[in-house]
């Protein structure tokens, strides 16, 4: 059933990957695996040919797994084995695959003798999502698809306000458009997201460096991401370059506690100031805090303080470009893009780590690029 993942905690992605090696029918109906390459979820127990581990990604439901914009797989076919005995559930699941692109309306279920609320509650105990929302996630997926082979582009129409992974998924699905014509043949920015204990957040990087880290529900992405289009002449797409799944990999072992020296490299897309600024902010020991008068100081521009406030303001690289250390002179904190309670929760989690010994040098020892990545001139 549906409902058992609230009452199994899946373990950690290595064993599920080894599960999914070996085929291990133990979390049939607890757990499924995404695969990025294709785009297609399947049960664990499947006897397709098994993705490469940095292609999978793991989910607790089925309803997850729609949401993350992956189809059912035609061979294991997940849907059909959590399905029941109705006959009429499969039918509507082979309408489902046969039309894809189709609205759903409960008009359309009572054209076919069924009672809507009965399909309803039926979808629900099964897949966790009723008929009419598996359509509408179904028809999010082939956008997704779509993404991910670059042929549309983001056209900058994130909004704020998201508290859930499902949230990131369906806005960032839906995010479909058309390449301008002008952009053919020009190597396309990637964008994914990542999961962190306190939100999830958008990398965006070309094949050299990471342009963009930010929580997603930041109110400015929108605009981060416009201006990026405009700067780079390039489009981005759904997928991942290096620089993300370097990021990825360096954010996993910060947020477990681990020692960690950041050293994904980072495009430059400011002035020469602001840089100078961001890498003050890099330079703040991991624990400390700094204001923003200390940190004209720091930089030689004592009188500057408005100024390192809009570039502390400007920066797009969470975390790895500290400016959650920047506080008040009072010691009061002070607005943060990601909100105050991340901000707090960045300081506290910190300030643990300093305190376990763990601290480690942030800067790396070529934190910028030039900023002509991604066919910026």
């Amino acid at each position: 059933m549906e409902n058992a993942p609230l009452l199994f905690q899946l373990p950690d992605d290595d064993t599920l990957y080894r599960a999914l090696l070996e085929r291990d029918p133990a979390y049939e109906g607890f757990a499924y695996v995404g695969v990025k390459s294709t785009g297609v979820f399947c049960r664990l127990s499947c006897v397709a040919r098994k993705p490469k581990r940095h292609n999978t990604v793991f989910f607790g439901s089925i309803r997850e797994c729609l949401e993350g914009g992956f189809r059912a797989c035609l061979r294991c076919r997940p849907l059909e084995a959590a399905g029941g005995q109705e006959p009429w559930v499969k039918t509507l699941l082979e309408q489902l695959h046969s039309d894809g692109e189709r609205r759903w309306y409960e008009e359309d279920l009572v054209r076919q003798g069924l009672d809507p609320s009965t399909v309803r509650r039926a979808f629900k105990r099964h897949f966790g999502v009723t008929f009419l929302e598996m359509a509408r996630l179904r028809r999010i997926g082939r956008g997704m698809q779509q993404l991910a082979s670059g042929e549309p582009v983001i056209e900058a129409q994130i909004s704020a306000g998201f508290d859930s992974d499902s949230g990131f998924r369906h806005a960032f699905a839906r995010l479909a458009g058309q390449p301008p014509s002008n952009l053919r043949g020009r190597e396309l920015l990637k964008a994914d997201w990542l999961q962190t204990p306190i939100g999830v957040m958008l990398a965006v990087a070309d094949a050299q460096v990471l342009h963009v880290l930010e929580f997603f529900d930041r109110p400015a992405l929108a605009g981060e991401l416009r201006k990026l289009q405009d700067n780079s002449g390039s489009s981005i797409g759904f997928g991942r370059f290096a620089p993300i799944d370097q990021i990825e990999a360096e954010l996993r072992r910060y947020f477990a506690g681990e020692p960690v020296s950041f050293q994904t490299p980072l495009a430059m897309q400011a002035s020469a100031f602001t840089r100078t600024v961001w890498q003050a902010l890099r330079a703040i020991p991991l624990g400390s805090t700094c204001s923003y008068a200390g940190l004209a100081r720091d930089i030689g521009s004592p009188t500057a303080v408005r100024a390192v406030a809009r570039a502390n303001g400007a920066n797009q690289i969470a975390i790895v470009i500290a400016c959650h250390r920047v506080i008040g002179a009072d010691g009061s904190l002070t607005g943060y893009g990601g909100g105050l309670w991340r901000k707090r929760w960045l300081l506290e989690h910190e300030r643990r780590m300093h305190l376990a010994g763990r601290e480690q040098p942030v800067l790396a020892q070529e934190p910028f690029n030039d900023g002509r990545a991604a066919g910026r001139n």
